[in-house]
């Protein structure tokens, strides 16, 4: 053997044999259900097709090759099944950007000009996730591999919408959605991001009473002032009138116990069209949403002020609020600072507006109380602190999901008018039909994906590997993708998708600091991998971890773990020398010691994986091989007090044992001392005694 080992020249080669041995492919469904074989199956959450992978990324990566690698081992069906995202409203957000450096906007193209356009670009950068998968060491089954856009996964999507209109749990309404104007769509509650910020809260006469503000521009369109029926010093008003200050419109005052009394004054203006609370005081008053959006909308899709506007129409939101300011007078009491929270776009990071759109809707209630008794009933474990108690709060408050979205990219709604009726069709209904231009959310698509992809795989995936065993991912998606993957496979299957759900934490740098592009803190894995080698990595970004628990990483532990890679190969260099001893040594006590911690270790570790618990695997196998193989039991061999064929078994099960955190160096070592016994990722797991 070489005196060092050279990641560098080793990686690529291992890799290939990798793919070549098969190992990756584990077999049908349909096989499955003839032989009985135990499986193990983990769906990869799908990366964005057009980004280069983060340190996030390859966390993931490395957490799910570590649990596929043991449980192939241990001679299970394990498939990983791969795929990546169209991810919506961010790849068309790059690619508008990318459009803006040559001058051109969106606008500039028809529909189906710009869906091409963005096709071909995500096509070009496409291969570059699964590239970067691949020198992570993912030992993911390729040949299964799906895309969100393929058209098996457009099919399927469609044909759940449809079920789910036809089951009545789809409605087309009129209501107050989040909305960003410079991204030109709408999004759920959940793709809505929220910034402290500071901004001027405005005291405004109103007459009778005054009323305290963030947003005076929207005044424009109130069409009553609330206070609580409760508070003595507005309880004789409700039921009067006032007028509005500039637009001089007579409004009513009203009574709701949605006002806090301790908040501004204890009086707050009702402006439906622009504020979800708003509306729903309109709702209960029964007021006429649909006058009232007609008539008191002043904020339109474009981000300006529209006709209701009056003298302030086409003036951008920022300008109207500055010439009302002025425009007031006296009957601006006072201004002074505001720290709040305020509803940013998850992309571009501009304030968001709720507009009154039509928009599709699911109804969620019914599928969210199947997920708390699919929790209830344990049918799936969440791993990491609170995180269940998390996830069953958003389920019992989940407001319905709107699912459109007013971009190209992505899967286009199913749905067809003729004037204002429509129907919900895989194909044109005939003469006289157009089909909605909003896309699917990203999430609907991606929420159906444990599903969709084993019903697309090879001969009955679905019924052979579904549910799957673990889904792994980061706790910060998990309203995002778990819930929602939960609410729809449950719909659509009966069954939640997965067994067990383990998220890990967020990568912070060495100092614990949230890594962004700002700081200069962030690291690629990519080049760490290059400079130190994969295992290195691998070994950096698990050791030690626990989910739900954010953990930090950088160059120093990187370059820690190189040495941990070194010190397999040097152990590889010294039992390579002991193989072939000229007789058979008699075993002594040092031999039944040396094999007895031996069997513990192994159960340790195999105990701590099928308990999910890698970080701690990691350590354990890190510290058992370091300290107590390498510095005490080599040593102890030098001396004889163990013997050559006992230290090379010992070795032997330990290398397999390493394999699934390390894989390429222990690859590499299994090459040059076990020459005859072939590839070591598909040998057996020690077997583990029972006591």
């Amino acid at each position: 053997m070489d005196k060092n080992y050279d990641h560098k020249q080793s990686e690529t080669e291992i890799y290939s044999e990798w793919e070549k041995s098969g190992a990756f492919t584990p077999p049908s469904g349909e096989e499955i259900l003839k032989s009985g074989q135990k499986t193990f199956t983990i769906i990869m959450p799908p990366p964005n097709a057009n980004d280069p992978l983060h340190v996030g990324h390859a966390m993931f990566v490395t957490i799910e090759d570590i649990l596929i690698r043991f449980h192939r081992m241990k001679g299970e069906a394990a498939l990983w099944l791969p795929g990546t995202d169209h991810a919506g409203i961010e790849t068309q957000f790059v690619f508008e950007k990318k459009l803006a450096k040559e001058g051109k906007s969106r606008f500039d193209f028809d529909r189906a000009t710009l869906y091409e356009m963005i096709w071909k670009y995500v096509q070009e950068n496409s291969g570059v996730a699964i590239d970067q998968m691949k020198k992570l060491g993912a030992s993911a089954d390729w040949s299964r591999y799906k895309f969100t856009l393929d058209p098996g996964v457009i099919k399927e999507v469609i044909k759940t919408f449809k079920k789910l209109h036809d089951d009545g749990l789809v409605y087309r309404g009129e209501r107050l959605v989040n909305y960003c104007t410079k991204c030109g769509t709408a999004y759920s509650e959940l793709e809505v991001d929220h910034e402290e910020r500071e901004d001027s809260l405005y005291l405004i006469n109103y007459g009778k009473l005054a009323v305290a503000t963030t947003r005076p521009e929207t005044m424009l369109g109130d069409v009553a002032v609330a206070v609580n029926p409760e508070d003595p010093r507005y309880k004789d008003l409700i039921g009067q009138t006032i007028v509005l200050p500039i637009s001089k419109r007579e409004i009513p005052i009203v009574g709701d116990k949605m006002v806090d009394m301790e908040f501004g004054t204890g009086a707050v203006k009702i402006t439906p069209a622009h504020d979800s609370n708003d509306w729903e005081v309109a709702v209960r008053q029964g007021w006429n949403l649909d006058e009232i959006i007609r008539k008191h909308q002043v904020v339109g899709t474009n981000g300006k002020m529209t006709p209701n506007a009056g003298e302030y129409q086409g003036l951008s939101v920022s300008a109207a609020r500055e010439k009302i300011i002025a425009d007031l007078g006296e009957t601006l009491v006072e201004t002074k600072p505001y720290l709040h929270s305020v509803g940013v776009c998850y992309r571009c990071h501009r304030v968001i507006e709720p507009l009154p759109m039509k928009q599709f809707f699911i109804k969620v209630k019914p599928l969210a109380d199947k997920t708390l008794a699919a929790l209830d009933a344990k049918e799936t474990e969440i791993l990491g602190a609170g995180r269940e108690k998390i996830l069953r709060h958003w389920l019992e408050n989940l407001r319905d999901w709107n699912i459109s979205r007013q971009i190209v990219w992505g899967i286009r709604m199913p749905v067809w008018y003729k004037g204002e009726d429509y129907v919900v069709s895989e194909t044109n209904p005939g003469e006289g039909y157009t089909q909605e231009t909003d896309t699917f959310d990203t999430w609907f698509s991606s929420g159906q994906w444990p599903v969709l992809t084993l019903k697309l795989g090879k001969e009955k995936d679905f019924e052979g590997y579904y549910p799957t065993n673990v889904m792994e991912t980061a706790y910060d998606i998990l309203p995002f993708w778990v819930m929602r993957m939960m609410m729809l496979g449950i719909y659509m299957t009966g069954r939640s998708p997965f067994k067990t759900v383990y998220l890990h934490g967020l990568v912070r740098d060495e100092k614990g600091d949230k890594m962004s592009k700002s700081k200069g803190n962030v690291v690629n894995p990519l080049k760490l991998s290059e400079a130190y080698g994969t295992d290195a990595l691998r070994m950096a970004l698990v050791m030690s971890t626990a989910p739900g628990v954010d953990s930090s990483t950088g160059e120093n532990k990187v370059r820690g773990m190189r040495n941990f890679a070194n010190k397999i190969w040097n152990a590889g260099r010294y039992v390579q020398e002991l193989k072939n001893p000229q007789s058979q040594e008699p075993k002594t006590d040092g031999d039944e010691k040396f094999e007895k911690k031996l069997r513990e270790v192994i159960s340790e570790i195999t105990r701590l994986m099928d308990s999910n618990k890698v970080g701690l695997a990691a350590e354990t196998v890190y510290n058992e091989f370091w300290h107590w193989f390498c510095d005490l039991m080599i040593e102890e061999s030098k001396q004889g007090k163990v013997g050559n064929q006992t230290l090379l078994a010992g070795f032997k099960s330990l290398t397999i044992v390493l394999h699934p955190f390390v894989p390429f160096v222990t690859e590499a070592v299994w090459k040059e001392v076990f020459p005859d016994e072939g590839l070591l990722i598909s040998q057996k797991w020690p077997e583990v005694p029972v006591e």
